[in-house]
């Protein structure tokens, strides 16, 4: 590998300061983007990002820090995109300068709600990228653990096999563990569901469900999310690998998941509204659960769980009487 690679990130939450975290172990000098001019000067005054997992210290040596969306992408060879999908277009909107010749690596994990795709296909078909120009940064993996250095593990999806090891080598690190594979579609289709799942799960546990049914709900939402993605792209890949039920998992489960927050204040009686305004970050899940429920009017893949959180969150349905149907379909 080139040692000559430029990377850049754009976005300035907690993922994107994890994955710039990790950058720096392995480069020189990486490029990160960021709206917020106010956190760039704390950042360069007190070597931590003031807003999202201000653990995490940097030598700001080695960053090149902007609030000038061009002037990263024009840097990099490689760059990273780690902002919520619902504010990836209005950024993408200040670009001046081409991104045909850059790689395009994403670490969002939703659907971009102007044009109903995923990132990858976004990028493809309103940039006119290439795909094997684009990959995609996916778990298990929460940004607080990697802030805490405990070992986590990343899967980089790209088409080309050179590029994902690219990233997957200028990620790894004595407590990151990187793989590769080529299932592009798959695994952000994965990383875009598993959201919703655990919206779910935090929906039922804010209902008062225990560990038991908790159990069944992620043996369902990891037979529906098979069912789904093997209707939106077609190929060999094992559900059960990392990528697919090991994020499902985490992000169920685990007690930095927002998305598992979000549906806990759903089940306990917050309007969306309110649970938006209570939490300080974005909950991908919400958004998604719109997007995959249209997109599978087209696919007509049987799923429950993602009907029963689209009905909650855009019906203005009863979420206990919402699962109360669902656990009958459940098995």
């Amino acid at each position: 590998m080139s040692e000559n690679i430029k990377f850049a990130v754009i976005g300035g939450g907690s993922w994107a300061t994890a994955i710039t975290k990790m950058l720096c172990v392995n480069l020189s000098e990486v490029s990160w983007y960021m709206r917020n001019e106010s956190a760039i000067e704390h950042i360069k005054a007190h070597k931590h990002n003031p807003n999202y997992i201000s653990s995490v210290e940097f030598d700001t040596k080695k960053l090149k820090l902007t609030n000038d969306i061009n002037e990263a992408v024009s840097y990099a060879d490689y760059v990273i995109f780690a902002i919520p999908s619902a504010f990836l277009d209005a950024e993408l909107q200040k670009l001046t300068v081409s991104l045909k010749d850059k790689i395009i690596f994403s670490a969002i994990k939703g659907i971009v709600p102007e044009t109903s795709l995923i990132v990858g296909e976004h990028f493809h078909f309103q940039y006119d990228i290439p795909y094997y120009n684009i990959g995609v940064i996916t778990g298990p993996c929460h940004a607080e653990e990697v802030a805490l250095e405990r070992l986590s593990y990343l899967t980089i999806a790209c088409g080309d096999a050179e590029k994902a090891k690219n990233v997957a080598k200028n990620l790894a690190g004595n407590y990151i563990k990187t793989k590769i594979t080529d299932d592009i579609i798959g695994t952000e289709y994965a990383a875009m569901l598993k959201n919703i799942y655990a919206i779910a799960a935090g929906i039922a546990h804010g209902l008062g469900y225990g560990d038991n049914f908790q159990s069944v709900l992620m043996s369902n939402a990891i037979r529906e999310m098979k069912k789904f993605i093997r209707k939106v792209h077609k190929m060999k890949r094992n559900i059960n690998d990392s990528a697919y039920l090991g994020d499902l998992l985490v992000t169920g489960y685990s007690v930095f998941s927002r998305n598992r927050m979000f549906g806990n204040m759903i089940g306990k009686g917050y309007t969306v509204k309110s649970a938006m305004m209570e939490m300080s970050m974005v909950a991908e899940g919400y958004y998604a659960a719109k997007s995959a429920y249209k997109l599978n009017q087209g696919y007509g893949a049987k799923t429950p769980i993602i009907d029963a959180v689209h009905e909650i969150l855009y019906e203005g349905k009863n979420a206990k009487a919402v699962f109360k149907k669902l656990v009958d379909k459940l098995d």
